[in-house]
């Protein structure tokens, strides 16, 4: 596995490789969830690139940059055992140099969820996703569904600008009691990890209210609410039941496919989750299709 650090470096490297190239885009702290994109990619391509950038300009004003977990040299052993070709690990100052003013701004699919609670968030994804895609040139780019509204935004942003490659949006990877994989989740203290299962319960309750019939929007809300609500620990910040294609908010019952999601805070801990409705659609051969692909 070969392991650069600049820009000169990467694209040498770059004009070298032949065949088919599977980008995986990470922050580091590296989980079994990352890791799946890679076997994805794996299975996929001839070769096999992988980025580790904690991206500054996506943290939103009050977001704690320096926080942010970082373990660069077991991420790159994690990534040398799955088959990575070539990792990339820019510095803030490289991807950023002075007097830089260049930014991507998607609109419409940024408003609402994430985008408006952590503002100017997906200015600095699409920005830094539009370079590392510039820089890699890959065929396809994966990405995981748990960040849903992260995945269509760069949908949007690809067929927006003509990107020639393909997303390829992953299901969620989950521990063994359902909480969804995450960098975050090493922040939870051991009352706090246990009762974030309650999130996954809450989609739980959701999927079978709708697989019994139930299609009104507001009711979907107060389900996911309802369960919530019976952990003292778990504090919401949104609930959405949303059109899957366009993200926007529903208030009246559909047929069409759902985006239901939430974010809740475990203490300092924001975790975010989702599930597609019908249930069938959490898969591979769907993701691609309904978030963001309808363009």
């Amino acid at each position: 596995m070969e392991i650069i650090d600049s820009l000169a470096g990467l694209r040498e490297a770059r004009q070298r490789v032949t065949g088919s190239v599977g980008l995986v885009p990470t922050m580091g702290a590296l989980h079994a969830g990352h890791l799946s994109l890679v076997e994805f990619a794996r299975a996929e391509n001839d070769f096999v690139i992988a980025t580790i950038f904690v991206n500054p300009t996506q943290f939103a004003a009050g977001e704690d940059l320096s926080k942010y977990p970082r373990n660069l040299e077991g991420d790159l052993a994690l990534f040398e055992q799955a088959g990575v070709d070539l990792v990339f690990t820019p510095t803030p100052e490289m991807m950023y140099p002075s007097g830089y003013q260049t930014y991507v701004e998607v609109t419409e699919v940024t408003q609402g969820l994430e985008g408006e609670q952590r503002p100017g968030h997906f200015r600095g994804v699409a920005t830094v996703v539009s370079k590392l895609f510039h820089l890699t040139q890959p065929t396809r780019a994966y990405f995981g569904q748990k960040d849903a509204q992260q995945a269509a935004v760069i949908q949007r942003m690809v067929c927006d600008l003509n990107f020639p490659l393909d997303i390829v949006i992953c299901p969620i990877t989950r521990e063994a009691d359902g909480l969804a994989m995450s960098s975050r989740n090493i922040y939870l203290s051991a009352e706090e990890r246990q009762a974030a299962t309650v999130i996954k319960l809450a989609l739980q309750a959701t999927s079978a209210a709708y697989n019994n019939g139930e299609r009104d929007p507001q009711k979907l809300r107060k389900c996911l609410e309802a369960v919530i609500s019976t952990e003292p620990l778990g504090f919401v910040d949104y609930i959405s039941v949303a059109d899957a294609r366009t993200l926007c908010e529903l208030t009246a019952p559909t047929e069409q496919p759902l985006l239901v999601s939430l974010t809740v805070r475990f203490g300092k801990t924001r975790l975010l989750d989702n599930c597609l409705l019908p249930s069938n659609l959490n898969n591979r051969q769907h993701l691609a299709q309904i978030l963001g692909h309808s363009w």
